[in-house]
């Protein structure tokens, strides 16, 4: 997401930075998420509130989910949760139930998860 957003010419006017947490204590230690899945609607709310808190910004936005090819905490290969945050309204997640191999949902979900933020900002 955030190579996709930096390769606007002027993204950093608009894009304070990006985090990747990989592992889920990551997740736990920098982002404030509650121990426990990390493949859930909260943990991807909880994700992007906490990057909206590190970087000081009034949106953000966060992923996690099982890309495969093996579920991941019990939950099935191309499930993703989109969280976004903005400041002033309650944060809110999407499920997302995509198809293909690893790549794909992972390319798939990006595109997924800036068109959700879209949404949310246009409301």
């Amino acid at each position: 997401i955030a190579a996709r957003s930096v390769a606007i010419p002027g993204a950093s006017r608009w894009f304070a930075g990006g985090m990747v947490t990989y592992a889920s204590s990551s997740k736990f230690d920098l982002l404030g998420v509650e121990p426990g899945p990390v493949v859930t609607p909260e943990a991807a709310g909880a994700m992007a509130e906490g990057v909206r808190r590190l970087f000081g910004c009034t949106v953000s936005l966060a992923t996690t989910g099982a890309a495969g090819p093996e579920p991941d905490e019990g939950v099935a290969p191309g499930t993703v949760f989109v969280g976004v945050a903005i400041e002033g309204r309650p944060t809110e997640s999407v499920r997302l139930r995509l198809p293909g191999d690893r790549e794909r949902v992972r390319q798939i979900g990006t595109i997924s998860a800036l068109d959700a933020l879209r949404r949310r900002l246009h409301r």
